[in-house]
């Protein structure tokens, strides 16, 4: 029997961060974009949002849709939470602007996990699961204007989505070697600054649009005319 040594495959922290990033900015990114854009059709009425936002072609392009958007999200998560594990907060010691840009990364990444966890079942799950098919815009409409907890949570959930997309944009070229130096990440920061208003006036602008429209259906079982 050899005694020679076997080599074991060693892991290649930056083959794995590059891939964290990846997933979360080409897949995510483009599909929460795209997901932005569609409920912004909130401003053409209820036919148009349905249109938009909950009707497919074809059953196997929603669950081609709901596949690109799910399986890298899982990934995502999963490596996000390793390297949450490691997570040590420094801020009292180096109280700087990337250092806070760094720990709010860490703090939205955790709330848009809760967020998206819940939009995903109420919003897509439960309504095709437990109900009769898509959520319906009267009845998003209605939580929005008549429900305040859920009013607040698309509030401050779509503000986490928006920086925690934008700030990662950053990371992403800091993982691939886009921003080679110091100078070329604080040339970057504006454009980080105006993605980040972009996609969080398209989120405020659709929560808006549900809000104005929740009026003329009126509150339904439960929900109170007092906010």
């Amino acid at each position: 029997m050899s005694t020679e040594a076997v080599a074991l495959p060693r892991k290649n922290p930056m083959l794995q961060s590059r891939l964290g990033s990846f997933l979360a900015v080409v897949p995510l990114s483009l599909w929460t974009i795209n997901h932005l854009w569609d409920n912004l059709a909130a401003y053409s009425g209820p036919d148009a949002w349905q249109n938009a936002v909950t009707v497919y072609a074809h059953p196997f392009s929603q669950a081609f849709g709901f596949f690109i958007a799910l399986v890298p999200l899982l990934i995502h998560t999963a490596w996000g939470l390793v390297r949450l594990g490691s997570f040590r907060p420094n801020n009292l010691a180096y109280n700087n602007y990337g250092n806070l840009k760094y720990i709010l990364q860490r703090i939205t990444a955790v709330g848009v996990l809760l967020f998206l966890g819940a939009h995903l079942w109420k919003a897509f799950l439960a309504p095709r699961l437990l109900g009769h098919g898509p959520e319906a815009f009267a009845d998003i409409a209605r939580e929005m204007r008549f429900h305040g907890p859920t009013l607040g949570v698309y509030l401050v959930g779509t503000v986490g989505v928006a920086y925690h997309l934008a700030n990662g944009l950053q990371n992403f070229g800091m993982a691939w070697g886009i921003f080679a130096s110091e100078r070329s990440m604080r040339r970057f920061e504006p454009v980080v600054i105006i993605l980040f208003l972009v996609l969080l006036a398209m989120a405020w602008g659709t929560i808006f649009a549900l809000y104005q429209a929740g009026e003329g259906f009126g509150p339904g079982p439960g929900h109170s005319i007092d906010m």
